[in-house]
């Protein structure tokens, strides 16, 4: 059975950045499972599968745009620590759910701290780099109804509810 539209797909996968380094892996654990068509995964990585079968092996490099975008320095803020009230300790790498440009809820990242000055940082931890991807397709089943109106994969390697 071919990748396509609403299947229910399978992968073990290696990701790395230009550098070379792993940046995450399901080596050592279950493969990721997702809903083909559904977003699940970045756009990219979900264009490249399409059409393959359990078994297939490819290497894949996605650029930003097709990834978690470009860096955006909009997204990059300096705060008052005061702005964290009821947080005993910052520390850099927290994260935080604060409300985006949009209205919708974001999570930032504190890249910097800097006496009462809070440097953080809406962009996701990869925007701005291209990601290659080693894959390889361990299964293509028929997604259920009840994952395709949820729009997710459920049970095992997908979401318990």
């Amino acid at each position: 059975m071919q990748i396509a539209a609403n299947k229910a797909v399978s992968i073990d996968y290696t990701l790395t950045n230009d550098a070379g380094e792993v940046l995450d892996s399901s080596a050592g654990g279950a493969p990721l499972v997702y809903l083909h068509g559904a977003g699940n995964i970045i756009q990219g990585l979900e264009q490249a599968l399409a059409g393959k079968q359990a078994g297939d092996e490819l290497k894949v490099s996605v650029e930003p745009e097709n990834a978690y975008g470009e860096f955006n320095p909009e997204l990059v803020a300096v705060l008052g620590r005061n702005m964290f009230e009821g947080v005993d300790e910052l520390e850099v790498g927290m994260q935080f759910h604060a409300s985006g440009p949009d209205g919708g809820m974001q999570i930032v990242t504190i890249t910097a701290l800097d006496g009462d000055e809070v440097t953080i940082d809406g962009n996701h931890p990869l925007a701005g780099q291209r990601l290659t991807f080693e894959v390889k397709v361990v299964g293509v089943r028929e997604a259920s109804e009840d994952e395709l109106a949820h729009g997710h994969i459920h049970g095992e390697g997908g979401v318990e509810h």
